[in-house]
């Protein structure tokens, strides 16, 4: 593990309880540590917030003998029945059961693989556990829900700012195993990085290993703030609401879109608050199907810009 390169893998953590979540989500994984019994599990939420990762641990601590698939990789039928049941079949000589980690499982094809899927839960069921992972929930089949218990992994507002102190530490950490002296002023750097990325902790290390390239001297500029999106929206001036979304191009814009609608009430006018939820739910579900989130992004700007009154 020490001869890594890429600090998301050296430093991903082997325990639940190095792993950074929020504290109910974190408890309910030590019961299942404590109790020893692991289920069927369903992981869903955004990229980078530790799914597979949790996954890992699960497997790690209770000493279970585990595979992962990639299902954005692997996901054919074929190819897929054929791992899963040459490793499921057989008996393992460390632990009572397997696990089978099938990552980003939201990419299976829910006409053929995914029902397949179902089948092979049933069958290795005295023999195997498995856990899937995915961001889009809504694209795993009902019957796949029902087998598995769900966990949700995004975070509220409330847990967001304890989870980026604790990954500040973890950053100073990593930084100080890697020979590089943290002054304030680069403790400042670092959180900026998190605040402009959080919650995808993932994307944040990788960005922190790709600053101390240059001795960790660049500035991490926090990006732009919604003021100025919102001034743009309520003076229905396209232009600014486009720069906005091209120069915040790298945020994830179901962040956007929750960010609008967590402040609704405060940036709109009551009586389009209604019609401001069908059109951002709207949206919503269509990023998990486009292939530019940009144009996506601003198409539902637009539309929020033409038909809703901001304060």
């Amino acid at each position: 593990m020490s001869e890594e390169f890429l600090w998301v893998e050296k430093y991903r953590p082997q325990t639940i309880n190095d792993c950074i979540l929020p504290q109910s989500l974190k408890q309910t994984f030590l019961k299942i540590v404590e109790t020893k019994e692991l289920p069927n599990m369903l992981f869903s939420g955004t990229a980078g917030l530790g799914k597979t990762t949790v996954a890992r641990a699960l497997c790690n601590e209770l000493e279970l003998d585990y595979i992962v698939v990639n299902a954005s990789e692997e996901g054919n039928i074929d190819t897929l029945r054929g791992k899963i049941k040459s490793f499921a079949s057989s008996v393992s000589l460390m632990s009572k059961y397997k696990v089978i980690i099938l990552d980003e499982a939201d990419y299976l094809n829910p006409q053929s693989t995914q029902p397949a899927l179902r089948g092979f839960i049933e069958e290795f069921s005295n023999n195997c556990r498995f856990i899937l992972t995915c961001n889009f929930k809504n694209r795993i089949i009902e019957p796949l829900h029902s087998r598995c218990s769900v966990y949700e992994f995004n975070t509220t507002k409330k847990d967001m700012i304890g989870l980026c102190d604790q990954f500040l530490k973890r950053c100073v950490h990593i930084l100080e195993r890697e020979g590089f002296g943290v002054a304030e002023t680069q403790r400042e750097n670092i959180a900026n990085l998190i605040v402009r990325y959080a919650p995808d902790w993932r994307r944040i290390l990788n960005e922190l290993q790709r600053f101390t390239i240059g001795g960790f001297s660049e500035q991490v500029q926090v990006s732009a703030t919604y003021d100025s999106l919102y001034q743009a929206l309520s003076k229905k001036d396209f232009k600014k609401v486009r720069k906005w979304v091209a120069e915040n191009s790298d945020a994830d814009p179901s962040v956007v879109f929750r960010n609008i609608y967590d402040n609704m009430y405060e940036k709109i006018e009551p009586h389009h608050i209604p019609q401001t939820v069908i059109i951002l739910a709207d949206y919503q579900y269509k990023n998990a199907f486009v292939a530019d989130h940009e144009l996506n992004t601003v198409a539902c700007l637009t539309e929020l810009m033409s038909e809703i009154d901001f304060k």
